[in-house]
């Protein structure tokens, strides 16, 4: 398979499973917790690695065990961890995740996620790489101001690319993002996402809003699966696929690794829809983004009755 290269943010999740959230001022009880590596774009690039593709990293971590675990657990899955940066000046980010079978709420410090910036991944990153993948433009407060150039470069040295807006905490849904996005091949939002960053409330408008430029919207829509405009302007969209479903943290991340791995395989457009929905769909299937990513083979038997 042909090698992704992901810049991005590092994380643990600690993840606390049960049916009911928290309101201010009351305490709740969960029926699981797990800690597991976290962040969209590891989470993204680990769902890469279990798809069978060779898969590079650039990040921060901190000199901490948090940032140890995340290096470790990346490494343990075949992925390059060598351009990952420890940090002894700054505290690696954490998120708690708050989750059931139907939704999820996120608490995150952010610490070393905020602090990459776009300088500090060299050109000879992009060496023996086909694509690389950028995850939470929004939340990568370093990184932002050079994405484009940083996607740019990636391009001029023969990669095609991909983003991720992720949430945007402040909800602005500002910066320069519509112009970047002339330097992208996909773009990856969900739908709270897509509505906000077009400010339209149907997904076909926004998809519509989106296109003519360089990048393929992909919009992924939960439970409703996903869709993009088809090269002839209609909206193709492909339903998602039923699991039993524990936790439906990095659900996004897993979609996208599914996307990409068919995408780079040069797969039909509607087959690497398939493919996303299938990936996200598995991975929900165990606490935490990472615990139950899918295989190639159990996305193929998932995908195939539908090919």
């Amino acid at each position: 398979m042909k090698s992704v290269l992901v810049v991005g943010e590092v994380n643990p999740d600690l993840v606390l499973h049960g049916e009911a959230f928290p309101t201010s001022g009351k305490e709740v009880i969960v029926d699981d917790f797990v800690m597991t590596l976290g962040s969209a774009s590891a989470i993204c690039a680990m769902g890469l690695a279990r798809l069978g593709n060779a898969v590079g990293f650039v990040g921060k971590v901190g000199a901490d065990p948090w940032g140890e675990y995340c290096v470790d657990t990346m490494r343990a899955a075949g992925i390059d961890v060598t351009r990952i940066v420890r940090d002894p000046s700054l505290k690696t980010g954490v998120t708690v995740s708050i989750t059931s079978s139907r939704d999820r709420a996120l608490v995150s410090f952010i610490g070393a996620i905020g602090a990459l910036r776009a300088a500090e991944v060299p050109d000879d990153a992009f060496a023996g790489a086909a694509h690389l993948h950028v995850s939470s433009y929004f939340l990568q407060g370093g990184l932002r101001p050079g994405l484009r150039s940083l996607f740019a470069r990636a391009r001029a040295a023969g990669l095609t690319t991909s983003l991720d807006p992720g949430f945007d905490p402040s909800e602005r849904w500002d910066g320069d993002l519509v112009e970047t996005l002339s330097e992208v091949d996909l773009f990856f939002p969900n739908e709270v996402e897509i509505r906000a960053i077009t400010r339209t409330d149907a997904v076909p408008d926004a998809l519509r809003r989106l296109g003519g430029g360089r990048a393929r919207t992909v919009a992924k829509l939960g439970a409703q699966g996903c869709a993009t405009l088809a090269d002839d302007g209609h909206v193709l969209q492909v339903p998602s696929y039923s699991v039993e479903a524990v936790d439906t943290t990095g659900a996004g991340d897993s979609f996208n690794a599914g996307f990409l791995h068919a995408w780079l395989g040069r797969r039909p457009l509607e087959e690497c829809l398939r493919w996303g929905a299938a990936c996200g769909s598995l991975s929900t299937r165990g606490l935490g983004g990472t615990a139950r990513q899918a295989t190639a083979e159990e996305a193929e038997r998932l995908v195939r009755p539908r090919a």
